[in-house]
């Protein structure tokens, strides 16, 4: 808007001034002609009431006095020339015939003499003043040529001159008052525009598949934006229904991979309970003097796959079922030293930031992370390795519990980095991969978080972040 507003004012105004130069230029070419119509017609009463001879030789003394008179009563220079360009009469007082005078050039009476009306104006610009000059032919009774007029005339554009720049200053303030109009508008236009595209935009940045999406409620006097959050509504609603399809379709797939897994630990065991008993059928003799021994052996076979089978069944119990939270006020220092009594490893260090740091958090759930963690920690450290630290700390930061396990095993490969929250994922050679699965959903049933740190070969370090309440 503003930018058409500036550019209607520089037509306006460009327009304006040649509109101007144009009446100016009218105006001069109108009055020289008024003024070359009237003298004229003086001059032909005085040539009808001389009494000299109507001769051209006459024409000084027709106009000894009479040109003086007519420059007065019209106000202009009037010159009197021979036929032959020669001037005989001017109206300049200080001007003397006998003088050398300038007489006319050839091609302007070569004009008037071939023009229609025996007249040519000679218009020249002298220090960058316009000036006009007319040339026509006196004419006796009988349109007999007698001689030339010449009647110079300087245009004098000072009045329209004056007049275009009070126009041009009206026109500035006209369009200067418009443009802070425009500005005015424009800037509460864009106001009342952005505020609504803002709220638009801040709710697309929230848009998100993994949560409840809120509706833009707003309504917009464009109907451009009115179509743009009708479109933002709609996308809502088929995010919303794909969310859906989606998560449905995520769990379905994640019970299907789950029953493999479990499908495949449970068949793990019952391998070799089956050739155990096939076994057993074979060589059965009531006759063997160590047949005791035998069915001993037998027995702690079956019963240690029937255990495996057996601890199969309960981490995917637990995983599937997990308890509701019993939170309670409690010392997060004291329970993390209880959980790190079960573990005989020698090498398994602790320290706190403070002796007692109050939280808010279920018992059993805090004391199945630290568990499982420092589990971890410790099956990631190689047997024949010579030196084993598993380190545990506690802190508080803020409004926050942090408790960080730090090993110097393994590490995590940088490929199984992705994946090592994934409940059926393990580097193990037994269990299910479900721990570390099982501890996520804790933690972020707390809004809390779980991160690691690691390098291959050197070790791993997982932090938990807590909020206290």
């Amino acid at each position: 808007m503003i930018v058409l507003i500036v550019i209607a004012s520089i037509l306006m105004a460009s327009i304006s001034v040649i509109q101007f130069k144009n009446e100016a230029k009218e105006y001069h070419q109108e009055r020289l002609d008024r003024k070359e119509f009237a003298i004229k017609e003086h001059i032909n009463y005085v040539l009808s009431t001389t009494t000299y001879p109507l001769t051209p030789e006459n024409l000084p003394l027709i106009f000894k006095d009479k040109i003086h008179e007519l420059s007065d009563i019209h106000n202009l220079e009037i010159n009197i020339y021979s036929l032959e360009g020669k001037l005989v009469k001017s109206s300049k007082a200080s001007f003397s015939v006998d003088k050398v005078s300038p007489p006319i050039s050839n091609y302007v009476l070569k004009l008037v003499q071939s023009s229609v009306e025996k007249r040519y104006v000679d218009i020249k610009s002298i220090d960058g003043i316009k000036n006009r000059s007319s040339y026509s032919q006196i004419k006796d009774e009988k349109f007999k040529p007698l001689g030339i007029l010449n009647i110079p005339y300087v245009e004098d554009d000072g009045f329209y001159e004056a007049e275009l720049r009070q126009f041009l200053i009206r026109l500035s303030q006209v369009y200067s008052f418009m443009l802070v109009i425009a500005f005015a508008l424009a800037y509460f236009l864009a106001s009342y525009i952005t505020k609504s595209l803002k709220t638009i935009s801040d709710k697309i940045n929230e848009t998100s598949l993994n949560q409840k999406n809120e509706k833009i409620v707003i309504e917009a006097n464009s109907r451009e934006i009115n179509s743009l959050i009708n479109a933002y509504n709609q996308m809502v609603d088929k995010l919303e229904e794909s969310a859906s399809k989606l998560a449905q379709s995520e769990r379905e797939q994640a019970w299907r991979e789950m029953a493999k897994q479990v499908a495949h630990e449970i068949k793990n065991p019952l391998t070799p309970m089956r050739l155990t008993v096939q076994s057993f059928q074979r060589k059965f003799d009531l006759e063997d003097p160590n047949l005791k021994q035998k069915v001993d052996d037998y027995s702690k076979t079956l019963i240690q796959q029937i255990d495996t089978m057996t601890s199969v069944a309960s981490a995917f119990s637990n995983f599937a079922t997990m308890p509701a939270q019993q939170n309670e006020t409690l010392n997060v220092v004291e329970v993390v030293e209880f959980s790190l009594d079960i573990f005989n490893e020698d090498y398994i260090q602790f320290e706190s930031q403070k002796d007692e740091i109050i939280a808010v958090l279920d018992r059993t759930q805090l004391i199945r992370i630290i568990t499982n963690l420092v589990k971890n920690a410790t099956q990631s450290i190689p047997e024949e390795q010579d030196l084993k630290v598993v380190f545990v700390t506690v802190k508080e930061i803020d409004d926050n519990v942090v408790i960080s396990v730090t090993d110097n095993g393994i590490g995590i490969a940088e490929q199984n980095k992705d994946q090592i929250f994934e409940p059926k994922f393990t580097t193990k050679t037994s269990g299910m991969g479900l721990g570390l699965g099982i501890i996520k959903n804790i933690i972020e049933n707390y809004k809390g978080t779980i991160t690691f740190e690691t390098e291959h070969g050197k070790g791993t370090t997982f932090i938990v972040s807590l909020p206290k309440k």
